[in-house]
């Protein structure tokens, strides 16, 4: 035997279902008959998260860093990658631009020491000063 169109639901029916959950979906309390069921809270060494997708969680910049910083610091991660290092300060800018990156950033490299030899993108950051 075949249940092909036993549990198929039409747009009434639908309409049915909806009003049936409406007090269970705009209740102040749980939908679920089992206590064990329910969502756990955070617990206490979770971080403390914000309602504001924009602003930062407590920890998340290194000491010493501001957040745009940090923006510097991921920019120059997400163009520079790990290829060109060690380098100095024309081999960042020539990968920068290889990559297509903003003129702000290229700018920004222009700024490092040229005499000094560069292993990672936190030692760029420590050439211009900001980390």
């Amino acid at each position: 035997m075949s249940s092909h169109g036993k549990d198929k639901t039409g747009p009434v029916r639908d309409d049915e279902m909806k009003k049936e959950l409406q007090g269970e979906l705009k209740g102040g309390r749980g939908a679920r008959v089992r206590e064990e069921r329910e969502l756990q809270p955070a617990g206490e060494d979770q971080p403390a998260v914000g309602r504001s997708p924009n602003a930062t969680l407590p920890g998340s910049t290194p000491p010493g860093m501001t957040r745009e910083d940090v923006e510097l610091r991921t920019e120059l991660a997400r163009h520079l990658g790990r290829g060109p290092f060690p380098a100095d300060r024309e081999k960042v800018i020539r990968a920068l631009r290889d990559d297509n990156a903003p003129d702000a950033l290229v700018d920004t490299a222009a700024h490092l020491p040229d005499d000094t030899q560069y292993g990672n993108v936190q030692d760029l950051l420590r050439g211009l000063g900001r980390a």
